[in-house]
């Protein structure tokens, strides 16, 4: 495929940007960050998971970051939420497991981190159906988490990514689908991972690298063993059938274009998440963009 080209204002200097090594992020960005999108801005691309990104925005550290929705009320002055490159999804959310069937009163949970979307639904879900509300929790690495349950260091786990594929080899169940619940009370896809740009860059140049970036998604789904290289280069010794779940299940129309659906989920689920007092409140015109 020849891309079209993108005219925009370039910086000097290549755009500092970082996402997570999942096959769903490097999929997406793999034609972008190696020069094959004419007209698009060069990259210096950092890789770091989800909740390391999340701290970088807060910090204001990077021009472009993949991050958590969870995190947009926290960095919005700074940043703007670009209209693509993120994960939205149907049947793709996070999911509870525990090591049989039960209740989660008063129990203690295991989570990937705070500031996260998987925790806002994870709450949200907890608040429709836990009246006697869950335990304490605790916040651990995301790869740690699945054996704590096994092991019976945590009574659930909250996981997400390619533990929706994996969760079986550790004898675990699934008490609940975060997503399912999401989706049968808000009948919206569930936001996940949001593509974040500073908005000094400048209007101009943040509407070209949204164009780019939709470039690269489709350069990526025109030819996908392009890609592969580059995808399981960083997979963390994954399995390549997983890998292709992961990109099947995380890059979608939703990552080429919010649209209306896209933006209503990323607002039902801030403005929930604020009513619950987990976030703080969006003003009005705070998702728009550039």
């Amino acid at each position: 495929m020849t891309s079209e080209p993108v005219h925009a204002v370039h910086p000097a200097q290549p755009l500092q940007i970082a996402y997570s090594p999942c096959p769903n992020d490097t999929f997406v960005f793999d034609a972008l960050a190696h020069g094959r999108v004419p007209g698009a801005p060069a990259l210096d691309v950092t890789f770091a998971d989800i909740d390391i990104t999340n701290g970088m925005a807060e910090r204001g550290e990077f021009d472009v970051l993949k991050v958590s929705y969870a995190v947009l009320p926290y960095v919005l002055d700074e940043y703007a939420l670009l209209p693509c490159g993120g994960a939205l999804g149907r049947g793709c959310g996070p999911l509870v497991l525990t090591r049989g069937p039960g209740d989660l009163t008063g129990r203690t949970v295991a989570v990937p981190s705070e500031k996260s979307t998987a925790y806002l639904l994870f709450r949200l879900w907890a608040a429709d159906t836990v009246p006697g509300g869950v335990g304490e929790i605790v916040v651990m690495p995301f790869h740690e988490i699945m054996p704590a349950v096994r092991d019976g260091k945590v009574d659930a786990g909250l996981v997400i990514h390619e533990a929706r594929f994996t969760y079986q080899n550790y004898g675990l169940h699934k008490l609940a689908d975060m997503g399912e619940h999401w989706e049968d009370t808000t009948g919206l896809p569930i936001p996940l991972g949001a593509i974040i740009a500073k908005r000094s860059l400048g209007a101009e140049a943040l509407t070209g690298l949204a164009e780019s970036i939709r470039s690269s998604v489709r350069a990526a789904w025109d030819e996908p063993e392009v890609s592969r290289p580059y995808v399981m280069e960083h997979a963390q010794e994954m399995d390549p059938a997983v890998a292709d779940q992961h990109i099947g299940l995380y890059v979608n129309e939703f990552t080429a274009d919010l649209g209306a659906d896209g933006y209503a989920a990323v607002r039902g689920l801030l403005t929930r998440a604020a009513a619950e007092g987990l976030v703080p409140p969006l003003g009005p015109d705070a998702l728009e963009f550039p």
